[in-house]
């Protein structure tokens, strides 16, 4: 006896989810590239700096163009699709720190100018992470 494949009724609606969150990456990916570089830098942590040993500008470079891969690869790979959404999670909560940073030190940046935003953001920061994992399952 074989067993039946139940459909997957979801699968429509996590397609668009999975859309929408490479969107936002690319888009947020570009961001750090171009017109939200000096915002993004402000964000980045002094430890970071040492722990990595390099400075602020090339961390943001790399994270935007981090960003900007994965999110292609969420449409482009779709046979990848469960470990790019595991990156994209891996992602989401490494730069946690640094969200948690940007709230300590109340700086603003571009779209992050009060604390009741930066604070509202480190809740937003699990949402991503369990929408990168729900919206990548097969």
């Amino acid at each position: 006896m074989t067993a039946r494949r139940t459909p997957d009724r979801g699968a429509p609606v996590r397609a668009v989810a999975r859309w929408a969150l490479a969107l936002l990456l690319v888009a947020a990916g570009v961001g750090h590239l171009t017109v939200l570089r000096r915002g993004f830098r402000i964000a980045v942590p002094e430890w970071a700096t040492r722990l990595l040993r390099t400075d602020k500008d090339t961390i943001v470079v790399v994270s935007g163009v981090v960003e900007a891969a994965l999110g292609a690869a969420l449409v482009a790979l779709p046979r990848e699709r469960r470990r790019v959404g595991a990156a994209v999670a891996a992602l989401f909560v490494a730069v946690f720190p640094g969200n948690i940073h940007h709230w300590r030190t109340r700086r603003d940046v571009p779209g992050m100018d009060s604390d009741a935003k930066r604070f509202a953001r480190l809740f937003l920061q699990p949402v991503l992470v369990a929408w990168a994992i729900w919206s990548t399952r097969r």
